[in-house]
């Protein structure tokens, strides 16, 4: 792009349009992802047909893992998500560290383009070009992107209504076939750690509306409309999963459905032509509500950090009419396609920032009590105004939640995975300290009053 036509940028300049449903369909659609389809099998084979309930408690999990959030996007608008609430909270250090770990944690992107392409060979082209399926789906979504925040949410509203559609069947098809007394038998079969375990597991399927608040900046009335989507999107997955759950383990015997996809599951209960729409409209529209959405709110903490210095300024360009960080948008495509060209096991290096990213939830939680402080007159006007010893409880609660989900991945994932995460956490705190030590980061004011 020539040098004159790039110019420095504020994020007051991002297009306020996304009203209450735009940001429930995102925050759906993040949720929703691939993890169900082959989650929900594993958490069977850690607690049977209590699946069901572990679905409820990780669902809790999820919610007091991101309370903080919301607390905090429903006080003020937070221009920058995520990065803007942690320099608020945490610090202007840790915001360079958070800054980087959301960064690397975006190689989802990869996998999410790699999984749809998985079922889409699978479905139709068992020997065609995967690698070029997967660009070619990264590029339609890069589009749609490009063109505004708008066109994503339009395009998000659309899919994820066929996405549920397609889940509700399996549920509605299989409830009447559920084998009597689903309660009487198979449950807790791994006790009181087996259905922790599993919730511990299936939190990861019932979180993601985290990510609506890097959406506070594009949002009409962003400290009603974050809270309530994040909140009503986490509950209204919790209760589909549940219903799925019962399907799941109660029509075929459990040894035939523990630890194996939920696909097998919807082949057996639902007509063929129901079936391909399933795996069409459930499994594939998953993943690909998840990219949209991912590309939709993970340029935004990094465009602000690129207004306050971290990045080149530069960088954080919206084009004049779409109002999309076309630049940062263009980073993030060839962050996906570059991956799938050249090979790199995604799956893995994915992993990697998936801890560190948690633990930047666990920092959050334990840093709201410092909201009255940092902004106290937005703080004695918000509808989440509460005493100080509440306010404690909440971070206490807050802390808990984001930490139970983190010793799970500890104690599950392999040592070269922990080291991965120990280097991927001291190269941001290299990274920030430098970057800092430069006198280059000037923070802007990236919150305010709705």
């Amino acid at each position: 792009m020539p040098e004159a036509a790039v110019k420095t940028v504020s994020t007051k300049e991002l297009k306020r349009c996304l009203g209450f449903w735009d940001l429930m369909s995102t925050s759906v659609g993040q949720i929703i992802g691939a993890g169900i389809m082959s989650l929900m099998g594993i958490g069977i084979g850690m607690t049977g047909r209590s699946v069901v309930v572990a679905f409820i408690i990780a669902a809790i999990f999820s919610i007091l893992s991101i309370i903080p959030l919301i607390i905090t996007a429903g006080t003020v608008r937070v221009r920058g998500g995520q990065y803007t609430i942690t320099a608020l909270l945490a610090g202007k250090r840790f915001a360079g560290v958070y800054i980087i770990l959301s960064i690397a944690s975006n190689i989802t992107i990869a996998m999410f383009a790699l999984s749809f392409t998985e079922y889409f060979l699978a479905l139709f082209m068992p020997h065609g070009p995967g690698k070029l399926i997967a660009i070619i789906v990264i590029t339609v979504f890069y589009v749609i992107n490009f063109f505004g925040i708008d066109k994503m949410a339009k395009v998000q509203n659309v899919i994820v209504l066929i996405m549920c559609i397609a889940l509700g069947l399996l549920a509605a098809f299989g409830i009447g076939k559920v084998s009597p007394g689903f309660v009487s038998k198979d449950f807790f079969t791994h006790g009181f750690r087996g259905l922790m375990t599993a919730a511990a597991l299936l939190s990861f399927a019932t979180s993601g509306a985290f990510a609506i608040v890097n959406l506070s900046g594009e949002a009409k009335n962003p400290t009603r409309d974050i809270p309530l989507a994040a909140i009503c999107s986490t509950l209204l997955v919790a209760v589909l999963y549940g219903f799925l759950a019962v399907v799941a383990a109660g029509v075929l015997p459990i040894d035939q459905v523990a630890y194996k996809p939920l696909a097998g599951v919807a082949e057996a209960v639902l007509p063929r032509p129901v079936y391909y729409f399933f795996m069409v409209g459930g499994a594939m529209f998953a993943l690909i509500t998840t990219l949209n959405a991912q590309l939709g709110w993970a340029t935004k903490p990094v465009l602000q950090a690129c207004v306050d210095g971290w990045f080149p300024q530069k960088l954080a360009y919206l084009h004049p009419k779409y109002k999309s960080p076309v630049i940062l948008l263009t980073i993030f495509y060839f962050f996906g396609i570059i991956p799938i060209i050249i090979g790199f096991n995604v799956g893995i290096i994915g992993s990697l920032a998936t801890i560190v990213s948690q633990i930047t939830f666990v920092i959050i939680a334990a840093a709201l009590f410092r909201l009255p402080k940092v902004v106290p007159e937005e703080w004695n006007k918000s509808k989440f105004k509460m005493p100080p010893g509440a306010l404690n409880i909440i971070v206490v609660m807050g802390a808990i939640g984001a930490s139970i989900p983190i010793y799970f991945l500890v104690t599950d994932v392999s040592p070269a995975i922990l080291t991965g995460n120990f280097i991927l956490v001291l190269a941001g705190i290299l990274y920030s300290t430098w970057r800092f030590n430069t006198k280059k980061v000037k923070f802007e004011i990236s919150y305010e009053a709705n």
